[in-house]
């Protein structure tokens, strides 16, 4: 019997002016997808970690944690699990290199430019406008909510 392993994530909403920081990527469909800076926690790397990594290196932006925003359990069609720990961040510098060869261009935008990409159907998934939300209603917790070694 094998074992279920769900797929440990990381996202940060991050917030200037206004405007959030968002990726545009090719996931091989007719249209492009947009999401937060996100991605997949490495091996042995711990979780604030992750996203501090996964910002910079598909944004070229340096952040700033602030908050936790909470685990956000995700289930797509296709079976797979997904564990999205979420942050909330806010912009430090721009470090000028090029992002993630995956991604395929780095927007501030809007809520309500997001809100009209949700209703393309041009959200990498529906966690992305929650976490926003989320953020925007204050639901978040301190830091020290996590446990890390």
């Amino acid at each position: 019997m094998s074992r279920w392993h769900p797929y440990v994530t990381v996202a940060c909403v991050v917030e200037r002016a206004g405007a959030f920081l968002m990726v545009e990527e090719d996931r091989g469909g007719p249209r492009t997808l947009f999401n937060q800076p996100a991605g997949h926690l490495e091996p042995g790397e711990r979780i604030r970690d992750g996203a501090l990594r996964e910002v910079e290196e598909e944004t070229a932006w340096r952040v700033g944690i602030s908050d936790y925003l909470g685990m956000y359990v995700h289930e797509p069609q296709d079976g797979l699990t997904f564990h999205s720990h979420a942050f909330l961040g806010m912009a430090l510098a721009y470090m000028g290199h090029a992002p993630d060869p995956d991604i395929h261009a780095v927007h501030w935008l809007t809520l309500e430019q997001i809100e009209a990409l949700d209703r393309e159907g041009r959200l990498r998934s529906p966690l992305v406008l929650r976490r926003i939300r989320d953020a925007l209603a204050g639901r978040f917790y301190p830091m020290d909510v996590i446990h890390e070694r």
